[in-house]
């Protein structure tokens, strides 16, 4: 069968895509990546066909000269998506506006500077399966266009799911005259364009894609999950020397993303009180911090190196135990070990899964605001000292392994491809 993938331009949520490509792509079928023309490197860097279309837009310079929008993402999930985790705000009188000006702002930049000619693309390649990720709406909208079978590939907690569904509850217990859905009437208005009825798979997918276990997920009610082993892939990288060298004493390794540096402007947490606070430890400590944030530093200890970058799935099997934001790369990955976990979260979905992760037992999770050095050591002692933490990381592991990987789902999504097509 043929299969497109639609994307947005995020380098770090394609990078969630690129191993089920490939599954499918080994198994066979016709596999190619649509996206604007700047992100067609990207693409092809991971080995698969990209088919560049539209005009290039980067939402990021649009949101870097407005300092409100900035700080409205480093400080939670989108709005309205943030009401998934905020009783306050999972009211209509928050969800109706926030939802007008998504729709209105954010859901249509992504997406409008590629949707004609995709629909023209996915028109002529006949496409048996489109594959797009949360906000990529210009997927669901060419696969209607073109007949094909649909389906959303998660990159984290499904918020938009569970924000979806509680939006349209809440829409339904207002009067007549009070209830709205905009982002619903926006995709209405290309399926009276390009010849479709809006159907409400078009936010959900026919079915959706889920690369977390059950036990690190919120599943929205109704909707029906494929569970897939994560898989990593973080784009070109190199082993380097020193890795391939057994630590001597534990090996603890420090990560914060690469986001907070290549998107916002640093940091939520100050690396050098870390630093210091562990600089004591018989461990190593092995952090990845950005050359633009190693440059503030005024001091490194002894029991530290730092590294720009190390690829993460090279890295994790010879720790002990890993200090990270949770974001859900870097705790997917670290999850597929039997490492504990501190999570040190501050916005979108981090706390949700930071939360998740110490449910389970694997790890133990603090926010930025409350890091100080004393407590990030004390969180790390524990880690390293209580077995329990270890034993729950090996549970989490066999979990996930259970799961089926990319390649061994490949035949679900041709049989339910058939049945939606």
């Amino acid at each position: 069968m043929r299969v497109l993938f639609a994307v947005n331009r995020e380098k770090s949520i394609f990078q969630y895509l690129v191993p089920l490509a490939w599954a499918l792509r080994t198994a066979g079928h016709e596999v190619c990546v649509a996206g604007q023309p700047s992100f067609a490197k990207v693409i092809t860097q991971a080995g698969l066909t990209a088919v560049p279309l539209g005009d290039d837009r980067d939402p990021w310079r649009i949101t870097e000269n407005r300092q409100d929008r900035l700080d409205a993402l480093r400080v939670g999930i989108m709005a309205p998506y943030d009401a998934f985790d905020d009783p306050a705000k999972a009211t209509w009188e928050y969800l109706k506006p926030g939802m007008l000006k998504a729709t209105q702002g954010w859901h249509r930049v992504s997406n409008f500077p590629i949707i004609k000619e995709l629909v023209d693309f996915a028109r002529h390649w006949q496409p048996d399966l489109v594959i797009w990720a949360p906000l990529s709406y210009a997927g669901p909208i060419a696969a209607k266009a073109c007949g094909a079978a649909h389906a959303r590939l998660l990159f984290g907690v499904d918020v938009y799911g569970g924000v979806r569904r509680l939006y349209r509850r809440l829409n339904e217990q207002q009067p007549p005259e009070d209830r709205a859905d905009p982002l619903a009437d926006w995709l209405a208005s290309y399926g009276r364009k390009y010849g479709f009825d809006f159907s409400e798979d078009m936010l959900t997918g026919n079915f959706t894609i889920d690369q977390f276990p059950l036990s690190l997920q919120i599943e929205a009610e109704g909707l029906h999950y494929l569970r897939m082993q994560y898989v990593p892939y973080g784009g070109p990288a190199v082993v380097p020397d020193w890795l391939r060298t057994p630590p001597r004493r534990p090996r603890v390794g420090l990560t914060m993303g690469l986001d907070a540096t290549e998107v916002y402007n640093g940091y939520d947490v100050d690396v050098q009180v870390i630093l210091d606070a562990l600089a004591d430890l018989d461990i190593e400590l092995v952090a990845t911090v950005a050359e633009s944030e190693q440059r503030k530093l005024a001091r490194v200890p002894g029991n530290a190196r730092l590294v720009s970058y190390v690829p993460w799935q090279a890295m994790v099997p010879t720790c002990s135990a890993v200090i990270h934001h949770a974001g859900a790369a870097t705790l997917a990955t670290t999850a597929l070990h039997p490492v504990p976990h501190l999570s040190l979260h501050y916005h979108y979905d981090q706390p949700i899964l930071a939360r998740k992760l110490a449910e389970h037992g694997a790890g133990l999770e603090i926010h930025t605001s409350q890091a100080t050095g004393q407590a990030v050591r004390d969180s790390l002692l524990r880690l390293l000292n209580e077995p329990a933490f270890r034993e729950r990381a090996h549970d989490l592991r066999d979990e996930i392994h259970a799961l089926p990987t990319p390649n061994q789902l490949v035949p679900q999504l041709e049989e339910l491809t058939a049945r939606h097509h």
